[in-house]
């Protein structure tokens, strides 16, 4: 660091003053990324206030990873390096909301259940139904880059965000897109930032496009005896006049983890009467007339498949099941510490494709695995250790499923390992050809290589 030891906490108290700025070691350990814990913390309140730290961590060339309520710092690679955490959490405001615009701007730092609760009030929402949905910052959300089971009929945040203020390298707050749909023209710059784990500026106010809360919802639930049984209905589901909220299928060891018998409803456990059974598991919003329909479309669909017990659940049947497939990944890190979770993203139409390899992959490094399947094309499969240096684990994700996402036209990166996992399976996956165009990009937003350097794609 070009500066003496005592002019870093000094500066940053007379920018967001001494109560906010946390040094103390113990504290501090609270921000560690991957085991790298940061000189100081700060807790700006305003974009004005952030603009100002940036401007200091240039000039004094301060690695700065922005946080909130750190529920996902594990994903990307460890950084390079970290000096300055900023503490996003006391820009927790709702700027403006026009429910009958359906448009919403909020600061980064407000928790999802303070946001959610604000719009039902007007009988709205925004489908972002994450892990940690009990405390997570909207921006760590949208950072994060995590998707949830509404992406089937909603798509995700790059789909109703419609802009974007953000503070650059350099210190300068810059805007992107606008504030109602039809102000939001010109190249969408905002839409980067979606993914992107702090590396490339500091998000300071997000600009969404609302919904009407759904007035009710009804689940279905199918288990098959094999994949291809369970993605024959999914194409049926797809093929129909049906706009399911969400569209997922469970390996039988993803069911065991999600849903085990001793916390599954009487109509869950009694659908996994065998081990060795997929689930399928949609949603449907709307009203009691919409629902009747599509559950005897269902009902009809799956009289006419490989179907081996289904049922339909509403009130706490279906909040159980949906609490599950929300917080999916959640339950899965936490229980299962020392897994392997895999994200991989392909066409619809070719998840029978990526499991055939998937499935010879297992077996041919004699690995336990549990697969979460989302209708869309992504792929949460998760390695099951059988041993706590999972050596067989790391050598099938390092030599073969990373490597060959190219030859099977899919994409693939660790959503979660083990932190000593990390530096040998380079979790982002092999180099792509637009690498460069990355790296430019990088630049023009980051001239000064300060916002979570080496934990994105390539070093980034």
């Amino acid at each position: 660091m070009n500066s003496p030891a005592t002019v870093l906490p000094s500066r940053i108290n007379d920018i967001v003053g001494a109560q906010n700025v946390i040094s103390d070691p113990q504290s501090l350990a609270a921000y560690s990324v991957d085991g790298v814990t940061p000189q100081i913390a700060a807790r700006p309140a305003s974009a004005q206030e952030v603009s100002e730290l940036v401007k200091f961590a240039a000039t004094e060339n301060l690695a700065v990873i922005p946080t909130g309520a750190r529920t996902k710092l594990g994903i990307g690679m460890p950084p390079a390096r970290y000096d300055l955490a900023l503490d996003m959490t006391r820009l927790d405001r709702v700027v403006s909301y026009d429910p009958g615009d359906l448009t919403l701007s909020v600061e980064p730092g407000i928790r999802l259940p303070h946001l959610s609760a604000t719009l039902a009030k007007h009988n709205q929402f925004l489908p972002l139904a994450v892990p940690f949905s009990d405390r997570a910052t909207i921006c760590g959300t949208l950072a994060s880059g995590v998707d949830s089971p509404l992406r089937q009929l909603y798509g995700t945040a790059r789909d109703f965000v419609l802009g974007m203020e953000f503070v650059s390298g350099d210190g300068a707050l810059t805007k992107s897109g606008g504030r109602v749909v039809k102000n939001v023209s010109g190249y969408d710059l905002h839409k980067l930032f979606l993914g992107s784990i702090g590396s490339l500026g500091i998000i300071t106010r997000i600009n969404f496009k609302t919904f009407p809360l759904p007035s009710s919802q009804r689940g279905f639930v199918a288990s098959f005896a094999s994949l291809e049984d369970a993605l024959a209905m999914r194409q049926k589901i797809s093929a129909s006049p049906i706009s399911p909220a969400t569209l997922e299928i469970l390996s039988p060891e993803m069911a065991a983890l999600l849903l085990p018998p001793q916390d599954s409803s009487p109509a869950l456990s009694s659908l996994r009467s065998s081990a060795s059974e997929w689930l399928l598991l949609t949603a449907i919003f709307g009203s009691n007339t919409v629902l009747d329909r599509c559950s005897n479309e269902l009902q009809r669909m799956a009289d006419q498949s490989a179907v081996k017990k289904s049922a339909l659940l509403s009130g706490s049947e279906q909040e159980t099941l949906w609490f599950r497939l929300c917080e999916a990944l959640r339950i899965i890190t936490q229980s299962s510490p020392t897994s392997i979770i895999l994200k991989i993203t392909t066409l619809p139409s070719q998840l029978g494709e990526l499991f055939q390899f998937l499935t010879a992959e297992s077996v041919r490094y004699n690995i336990r695995t549990a697969a979460l399947i989302r209708g869309v094309g992504v792929v949460y499969w998760t390695l099951l250790p059988d041993s706590p240096e999972a050596a067989k684990e790391k050598a099938a994700v390092r030599q073969e499923i990373l490597p060959a996402s190219e030859r099977h036209n899919f994409r693939a990166s660790v959503f979660a390992c083990p932190l000593e996992f990390k530096s040998e399976l380079g979790v982002w996956g092999p180099s792509r050809d637009d690498f460069i165009l990355m790296q430019r990009v990088k630049h023009a937003f980051d001239p000064h290589n300060i916002f979570a350097p080496g934990r994105f794609v390539g070093g980034l």
